[in-house]
């Protein structure tokens, strides 16, 4: 948390320092979809939540501005069991499963940085622009325990445990979006983000003799390897704080 604290203090230095003509910084949140592969299993997407505070600078064409941003994102994945419809053997008739989803979610606060190249549209309220920057994640917790505890039956080192959670990772934030005026010095936003994760969320090296409770023999398990990709939709609202030199 640390390392958190100083990339933080850091970033806001370089970008008040570089302000330029002032600076821009608000809230913006949204929905989440996050994806994993688990043993190169391609899971559902778990559908979820981001909430982020960011700040950027100013220019005098507001054509490019630095911006750095921190929030909680909750990232992972989701295995969904579809209903269905089966034969009782015992009955003969019909009867429904209604299907179940187990949601695997890593609770990571986030700090990126990058720069937003923008393009004034027609109307002169209205800015489209793109982004690139580099990203860190602290995870906070997880629900793991909470899935190995209900199904003791299967035996826990079958599933995912919170020993084998990395810290740290880390990763880009790609994307692009609109940012309009509502006011002169308030204003929204629109965007769409990639965020793609180099570091592994999750690593379990393979582990020996575990007992099988379906085979009732002993086996190993593979090695567990997860990395994180997250697309998030946000809204947002902007606050402007210009600078003005006087001679």
């Amino acid at each position: 948390m640390r390392k958190i604290l100083l990339l933080s203090t850091f970033l806001f230095a370089l970008l008040t320092t570089a302000q330029g003509q002032g600076f821009a910084f608000g809230l913006k949140g949204g929905m989440t979809a996050g994806f994993q592969q688990w043993n190169n299993f391609e899971r559902d997407p778990l559908l979820t939540w981001h909430a982020i505070a960011f700040i950027e600078t100013l220019t005098e064409d507001n054509a490019f501005s630095l911006f750095a941003q921190g929030g909680f994102h909750n990232r992972g994945s989701a295995v969904r069991i579809r209903a269905f419809t089966f034969v009782d053997p015992n009955t003969g008739g019909n009867r429904r499963f209604s299907g179940n989803t187990t949601r695997y979610e890593f609770y990571n606060v986030s700090l990126s940085a990058g720069g937003k190249q923008k393009f004034l549209m027609s109307n002169e309220t209205t800015s489209y622009y793109y982004l690139i920057g580099i990203r860190g994640d602290y995870n906070l917790g997880t629900n793991l325990d909470d899935l190995s505890g209900t199904n003791v039956a299967f035996n826990s080192p079958f599933f995912p445990q919170d020993p084998f959670v990395r810290d740290f990772t880390f990763g880009l934030i790609l994307g692009g979006g609109l940012e309009f005026e509502f006011q002169e010095l308030f204003g929204g936003l629109l965007e769409v983000t990639l965020n793609p994760d180099f570091t592994k969320q999750y690593e379990q090296l393979p582990i020996p003799n575990v007992y099988n409770p379906f085979t009732m023999q002993n086996q190993t398990l593979s090695e567990t390897i997860v990395r994180n990709v997250t697309v998030e939709i946000s809204l947002g609202i902007r606050f402007i704080n210009r600078v003005e030199y006087i001679d």
